[in-house]
């Protein structure tokens, strides 16, 4: 897990996050380019292109509106946190 999709519609979206600065973040995660460092872990992300791929969707809203705020990190071993 995750393999992430991104959708711009906040009715389709599993989870609404807001990106934040990295003091403020739940969760924050690295994006992979490969499939398999994204298992077992919620804060390593894998993003795919079509929605049936993916195991959570995500929309990006305000601050105010997020379930979840999230700061991306630029190596693999800062990433921390779950859904």
């Amino acid at each position: 897990m995750p393999k992430i999709f991104i959708t711009d519609k906040e009715y389709k979206a599993d989870l609404k996050v807001a990106k934040v600065k990295e003091y403020k973040a739940n969760l924050k995660y690295w994006v992979t380019d490969k499939e398999h460092k994204s298992k077992n872990s919620d804060c390593k992300w894998y993003i795919v292109e079509k929605e049936y791929q993916a195991d959570t969707k995500i929309c990006f809203v305000n601050e105010y509106k997020a379930s979840l705020k999230v700061c991306e990190v630029d190596k693999e071993y800062k990433a921390k946190g779950s859904f």
